[in-house]
């Protein structure tokens, strides 16, 4: 059984490499890579998969998969500059790809503790545009 958690956030980025000149970023990151920043109204879906539990009918706990999200993500991330201000984002290219799977590695344990497993991490950066993690 999958079940699916979807929440949103806000936040800005910058794709670049700093061992590369401004000149370089640009022409490999277009831009994406502004100086300035640019920013994202970001959807995210978090889905995990179990069995469904005798006692109570449930994969996880729905109310417990949203306090995972909200505390270990969204409050570190929503309305945040997410190369300058998020602990799980430092040192990272801040492409959807890396944000997909830096998710993944701050939720997963947490899931787990919780009798899930997670399944795939789902990051919509626009309309056009969507990853989804599965895992190693």
């Amino acid at each position: 059984m999958l079940i699916t958690r979807r929440e949103r956030f806000n936040a800005a980025h910058r794709l670049y490499r700093k061992d590369w000149s401004d000149e370089k970023n640009m022409e490999v990151f277009g831009k994406c890579s502004n100086p300035n920043w640019h920013g994202h109204n970001y959807i995210l879906y978090v889905t995990v998969k179990g069995d469904v539990g005798p006692e109570t009918g449930f994969v996880i706990n729905l109310k417990v998969l949203s306090q995972i999200i909200r505390t270990k993500i969204i409050e570190k991330i929503d309305h945040k500059n997410l190369n300058l201000e998020v602990d799980f984002m430092k040192d990272k290219i801040v492409s959807t790809e890396n944000i997909a799977i830096a998710i993944w590695e701050e939720i997963e344990q947490d899931i787990l503790s919780n009798g899930a497993e997670l399944h795939c991490v789902k990051v919509v950066e626009t309309e056009n545009n969507f990853v989804e993690y599965f895992g190693n």
